[in-house]
């Protein structure tokens, strides 16, 4: 189990990675803001290949509505991702035992996000690191600013929609002390907006969080993406902007690059 409190600091001899994410409804990639007013984006295995070839480092696969629905991840989807991918492929929504994570990692998963189930029984961290090794457990916190906690940040679930009456920065320390390898943090309030990552959010979480964190919510510009490294974070992760085409992935590796951040060349 992970117990270090001592913070985490990115080395500036990794190479930071760009991951694209798609958030699936019905077997259909879709996106909006802050979780409303979904728009299909298309098929999450040609999104999957089509980012692979474009040089993306990751690929983050969400079944949101899993958890809404009260169901488990589509694994014929992840199936056919995986296929078609080289690359890590991290998948979340539904995701409540050690049973599922077993599933989706012989379905062709190679990190498991967990949110909703972990904040009932934060147990569930504990159970995946030690079964499975903190290297596969994504803890993926959707927050938003709320001034009635300590932070100045809450936890939310079911797409910002509901509190989960926990302070974030308390609920990210106790995840990584219980075995997290990784933190993927949404901006619910940038969700979709295309106004820049929440550099305040990812300051504070960096001052807390002993493991890599990924930061997400908000990439509308080239530049977003070089500001929330230099604000700590270790990855980026964005969806409507790469779904769109407004800006590519090679363009944000090769804007990181300018600034001076190592970047993995294309997997091509």
């Amino acid at each position: 189990m992970q117990t270090s409190t001592t913070p985490y600091l990115n080395s500036p001899s990794l190479a930071v990675r760009v991951i694209a994410c798609l958030d699936v409804k019905a077997g259909r990639v879709v996106k909006g803001t802050n979780f409303k007013d979904l728009k299909d984006a298309g098929d999450p295995v040609e999104l999957a290949s089509r980012y692979f070839h474009d040089g993306a480092d990751e690929i983050t696969f969400l079944d949101i509505a899993a958890s809404n629905e009260e169901r488990k991840t589509i694994l014929d989807l992840v199936r056919r991702t995986a296929e078609n991918i080289f690359i890590p492929l991290t998948v979340g929504g539904g995701v409540s035992s050690l049973e599922d994570v077993d599933r989706l990692l012989r379905a062709g998963a190679d990190k498991i996000s967990v949110n909703t189930a972990a904040l009932k029984r934060p147990k569930l961290i504990d159970e995946i690191a030690r079964d499975f090794g903190s290297q596969v457990l994504v803890i993926s916190i959707d927050a938003k600013r709320e001034r009635s906690f300590a932070s100045g940040y809450e936890v939310t679930t079911h797409g910002g929609t509901r509190s989960a009456e926990k302070d974030a920065l308390i609920w990210i320390k106790e995840a990584v002390d219980r075995g997290a390898g990784e933190i993927l943090l949404n901006s619910m309030d940038r969700d979709g907006t295309k106004a820049g990552f929440d550099l305040e959010m990812i300051k504070a979480v960096r001052e807390v969080a002993s493991v890599p964190l990924i930061a997400s919510g908000g990439a509308g510009d080239v530049q977003d993406f070089g500001e929330a490294i230099s604000s700590g974070a270790d990855a980026v992760l964005a969806a409507s902007v790469f779904h769109y085409g407004s800006i590519s992935i090679r363009q944000v590796k090769n804007h990181l690059a300018n600034l001076g951040f190592i970047v993995r060349e294309s997997y091509e």
